[in-house]
């Protein structure tokens, strides 16, 4: 990948400063979703590293990572698994219960979604405290299935989340310090 298909995807995110709350720096990725040519090329080098190791299908983090990991799951010709937050699946599921900053959360995917000991790429907008991504980790192990790697547009770097995936090859395509 070029210096100005980085910096055009950099280019590309927008900074909304005290969103959701004051003191945090959102960086918001719809408007590289936005332009085609660059959503696109993201979901190219999301995929990338991964093209070879044998990716039997993605599993998208609600909500942004269902879009990137569509995108990813099509550009790598596999099936795409819904990691949902409770109550959002209408079927059986795995769930995994996670905590957070201020409380706990859980994620589910439907118990046929994952066969016994096939290889799964986890996609998600962004890496942050690895809270989620190390859940959704944790359901396709639970699930029988083998974590190949994780997927991310963006990775919050100083917030250290890829302690919460270990062993996991991740990919990171644009990475930030949290506050600049």
């Amino acid at each position: 990948m070029g210096k100005q298909t980085l910096r055009s995807f950099y280019a590309a995110v927008r900074d909304v400063p005290d969103f959701p709350k004051a003191g945090i720096l959102f960086r918001d990725v719809t408007p590289l979703m936005l332009d085609a040519k660059l959503f696109r090329q993201a979901a190219k080098q999301m995929a990338e590293p991964f093209r070879k190791a044998g990716v039997e299908k993605v599993l998208g983090i609600e909500s942004r990572g269902f879009i990137l990991g569509t995108a990813v799951a099509l550009e790598l010709g596999t099936g795409l698994i819904l990691a949902r937050k409770p109550g959002k699946l209408p079927w059986k599921k795995h769930r995994v219960d996670y905590k957070l900053e201020y409380g706990s959360d859980a994620i589910e995917v439907h118990i046929d979604a994952i066969k016994p000991g096939e290889s799964i790429l986890i996609v998600d907008d962004v890496l942050a405290t690895g809270g989620t991504a190390g859940a959704a980790a944790r359901v396709v192990v639970h699930a029988g299935g083998e974590v190949i790697g994780a997927s991310f547009l963006i990775e919050l770097t100083d917030l250290g989340g890829r302690a919460n995936l270990p062993n996991v090859d991740a990919f990171s395509l644009l990475r930030y310090p949290i506050a600049g």
